[in-house]
């Protein structure tokens, strides 16, 4: 003890206080007791046997006294104790109204059933909220004031390509959206993920969860709604086209045809003849050309639903492989893979892309190599795995990329500018994608053609 300091006090806890407090409440009439039973005219056998009676019984009520007062308080404790840690299972026996304990221990019992219907509550709302984020098709993200991230849905696993436990705590910048924390919103966006590429809007909105700020990021993908509108507007238009074209078209065949047979028993000079021979003929190839144009835009107005069944990857793509006599294909060995899907459907796409890369190789004298491959899943990453069936050629490349899938683009001649489209329409309905890409390093024209396994 340092000079000059206060000497500590030793505090009496609850339970000798009760003690110290009934022993001194029984003091004063065992002492007066004593007193009578030791100067009274008592022998020493009586005095001893009750003296030790006197002491028994007054020892005996003070402790008992202490043991009732601290057996409830612990009682209480333990409750509390649980209720601080969550378990709101247990309840405390014997209480009753008018009884100041009782009252205690009903209340006690009444705030943990309170807990736990709360508890119950939010377990509830968390798990409903789970759900329709998980339901929902936007990707969300929530970063904390340190940009965080704290909680994503299915759909932002599945765009940034790994599993929650491996992005959340990660960095804003280290998963490339740092970005999207900054700047004016509602806004539109083009970004390119590890799980797809296109056009985003962007929404984002502050809350607070323990009185910390965070930030909630929600990016809609636009690109397919777009596709999809910009679709239903083409197939609209194809079919007012192709009616009208076909009106225009049968009657045009049919005059060129009687014209001709009229001139063939007509008796003119040979020149007239053989010009009005020409241009019956040059209006009816036309005509036919017109048809054929209009045969292939309806394709994209009456192409069905897919009927999936169970495919053969690598048999489907040697089956189309073989198609192609024009030039050898380099095609590399792959992993048997079963998919669901329309082998029709796929087939006539792999054959489209198939053509564009023979045709662009056969202009430079290059080659064409194929392969397919099952994409990496991380460990506990989003589901469903896809398999890539790649096209890579030796072509001149592509000189406009923005305009491929637009129908009746095309800088082929002769070319009637659905193809791209179709096998861009038909990977989406097999819930895929589809993307070409000029090659790194070298000449050519990658596809790559993306399907859920």
């Amino acid at each position: 003890m340092t000079p000059g300091s206060a000497p500590a006090r030793s505090k009496l806890t609850h339970d000798r206080h009760l003690l110290y407090l009934a022993l001194a409440a029984g003091l004063p009439g065992s002492l007066v007791a004593l007193v009578m039973l030791w100067f009274g005219d008592h022998t020493p056998k009586v005095q001893w046997t009750l003296t030790t009676v006197i002491l028994s019984l007054w020892l005996g009520f003070a402790f008992s006294v202490r043991r009732n007062a601290v057996l409830p308080l612990q009682t209480l404790s333990n409750l509390i104790a649980a209720l601080r840690e969550g378990d709101f299972s247990i309840r405390a026996r014997g209480g009753r109204r008018e009884d100041p304990l009782g009252e205690a221990m009903t209340e006690v019992n009444a705030l943990s059933e309170m807990l736990r219907e709360q508890r119950l509550g939010s377990i509830e709302a968390t798990a409903f909220l789970s759900k329709v984020m998980g339901e929902i098709d936007v990707a969300i993200f929530a970063f904390d004031g340190e940009r965080k991230l704290r909680l994503v849905n299915g759909v932002g696993e599945r765009l940034l390509g790994r599993s929650a436990e491996r992005l959340i705590g990660r960095d804003a910048s280290d998963l490339g959206l740092a970005s999207c924390l900054e700047g004016e919103t509602p806004r539109l966006l083009s970004f390119a993920f590890p799980g797809g590429a296109g056009r985003w809007e962007l929404r984002t909105s502050t809350f607070r969860e323990r009185g910390l700020p965070h930030e909630l990021v929600v990016l809609s993908d636009l690109s397919r709604a777009l596709r999809a509108e910009e679709r239903q507007a083409w197939q609209r238009l194809i079919r007012v086209i192709g009616h009208e074209l076909n009106n225009s078209l049968a009657p045009i065949r049919s005059l060129a045809g009687s014209l001709e047979s009229l001139v063939a028993r007509a008796a003119k000079d040979q020149e007239s003849d053989e010009d009005m021979r020409r241009g019956l003929a040059i209006i009816g190839a036309r005509a036919d050309s017109l048809a054929r144009f209009m045969d292939a835009y309806a394709r994209l107005a009456k192409l069905p639903p897919p009927s999936l069944q169970a495919t053969e990857v690598s048999a489907l793509v040697r089956r189309v492989v073989a198609l192609e006599t024009r030039l050898a294909v380099d095609l590399a060995p792959g992993p048997a893979l079963p998919i669901q899907a329309d082998p029709d459907q796929l087939e006539q796409l792999l054959i489209n892309l198939f053509k564009n890369a023979v045709e662009a190789a056969l202009e430079t004298g290059g080659g064409v190599r194929a392969g397919w491959t099952k994409l990496p899943v991380p460990r506990d990453g989003p589901s469903p795995p896809f398999v890539e069936i790649w096209i890579d050629d030796d072509g001149p490349g592509l000189s406009n990329t923005a305009n491929l899938f637009v129908p009746f683009f095309t800088t082929k001649p002769g070319g009637s500018g659905i193809g791209l489209v179709l096998c861009r329409q038909i990977a989406e309905a097999h819930g895929g994608s589809i993307v070409l890409e000029n090659r790194r390093g070298g000449t050519g024209c990658t596809a790559k053609l993306r399907l859920p396994v």
